[in-house]
């Protein structure tokens, strides 16, 4: 397996721009492994709450989502089966201070302990992620991944000591948050999920939950690489604006870079599969420059442990030659749309959950037309799920009157997801502009 970055820019400013635009694609392909297999460690979470009792049906896809999920173990993967309510409880293995290993006898009895999960009592998720960490934790040198289950609010502690723990969590695991029907709260499961490197997503009814469990278990069985770092070093009077992970969906680390001196920080971006694709946008403030002039912006690394397996390099070169400086990079504009999109979905699902239905009117008829100018189709079916669209291009649109929560709830959870900018279909760059 190998590890590569591209860097895609304009690199030229301006007179008296400062301000540097980059996307950095990076790839994983099949090939030489970059390091000796890694073990895998896989703790399943499953809410245990009363809540899930109401109805039954919750509970009982539940136990057979993660039983299903067990037996989809290869031999050998470190695991655990924990059930959460206001308390943690390890269900599987029997001694709940270390992961299982899987085997056909392991999976067996794991796959029978299932039956134990009954609905009973509060929810305090951090009692959760502190079982979790405690599980995973003496293994360093694994690929240690969760998945946690819950179909309410966080509601039996308070929410500096939920926040204690994913600050505990965060490096030792990755964690996917999913939220059944629509008493959960998104931004709660999105601090988890964001934290923890992983992915969130709701869903809908408890005929989903096993399918749900399935896809996260082939995504763990595929991550091959643990602990990919992206490393940008910036030369002296430049400075980093922002790094955000842009698809395949938009995570924003600027505050998640840890000093690497002299003059750089390590990014953490989790595990990666054996063939997978993600765009990074980076913003750098550089020192101001005269005509003609060329200089470093960054210097993008890609390190697994102490080694670099690529580097990339943004430049910036000033230009008084108006048709150089004011071409966009197809990439760059791409994204820092799909971004807006994003961020005036939250703003106009605030809005309505507000009760002001003109700002959310106007907020999500901004998304519809930038969703419609990135071709994201999946977005779009989201809004039209909550808005009647009149025009498309002008971002027209007025509220479904009766839409339900559901959607509203849909769409929220998925607001940062975004189509990728593929390299065979992107267009050259392209003149600047509104």
């Amino acid at each position: 397996m190998t590890l590569s970055v591209e860097v895609h820019q304009n690199e030229y400013l301006p007179n008296g721009a400062r301000e540097m635009h980059a996307v950095l694609t990076v790839t994983s392909e099949g090939g030489r492994a970059l390091a000796p297999p890694t073990d895998k460690g896989v703790v399943l979470v499953v809410d245990t709450s009363g809540s899930m009792e109401n109805p039954g049906t919750k509970i009982r896809a539940a136990r057979n989502a993660a039983a299903r999920a067990i037996s989809l173990l290869p031999d050998g993967t470190m695991f655990a089966l924990v059930a959460g309510n206001h308390e943690a409880q390890v269900v599987y293995p029997p001694d709940s201070k270390m992961l299982a290993r899987a085997d056909s006898a392991t999976r067996a009895n794991a796959i029978a302990s299932t039956r134990r999960l009954r609905g009973e009592g509060g929810t305090a998720i951090s009692t959760w992620l502190d079982c979790a960490r405690a599980l995973l934790e003496p293994q360093p040198g694994a690929i240690r991944l969760a998945y946690l289950l819950t179909d309410g609010k966080n509601e039996s502690e308070r929410p500096e000591k939920l926040a204690a723990a994913i600050v505990k969590a965060a490096g030792v695991f990755q964690c996917d948050a999913r939220g059944v029907g629509t008493d959960w709260v998104v931004t709660e499961l999105r601090k988890i999920s964001s934290a923890l490197l992983g992915h969130l997503d709701i869903i809908s009814g408890p005929e989903e939950m096993e399918q749900d469990f399935q896809m996260f278990m082939d995504r763990a069985i595929g991550k091959d690489i643990a602990d990919v770092v992206l490393r940008v070093w910036n030369p002296k009077g430049a400075s980093l604006r922002f790094l955000r992970q842009a698809a395949p969906t938009i995570e924003d680390l600027t505050q998640k870079g840890i000093p690497a001196p002299p003059l750089a920080s390590d990014f953490p971006t989790g595990a990666w599969a054996g063939k997978e694709t993600r765009d990074y946008h980076l913003c750098v403030e550089v020192p101001l420059g005269e005509v003609g002039d060329e200089k470093l912006a960054a210097r993008v690394s890609l390190l697994v442990g102490d080694e670099v397996v690529s580097q990339g390099l943004v430049r910036a070169i000033w230009t008084d030659d108006l048709a150089r400086s004011t071409r966009i990079n197809r990439r760059v504009a791409a994204y820092t749309g799909q971004a807006e999109m994003a961020q005036d979905i939250e703003e106009g699902v605030a809005a309505y959950k507000a009760g002001d239905n003109e700002t959310a009117r106007l907020r999500l008829g901004r998304a519809v037309r930038q969703a419609a100018a990135a071709g994201n189709e999946a977005t779009l079916r989201l809004l039209r799920s909550v808005v009647d669209i009149e025009d498309q291009a002008t971002g027209t649109v007025k509220l479904r009157p009766g839409a339900g929560k559901l959607p509203w709830m849909q769409l929220e959870t998925r607001s940062h997801r975004t189509v990728p900018v593929g390299r065979a279909s992107s267009p050259p760059d392209v003149r600047g502009g509104d």
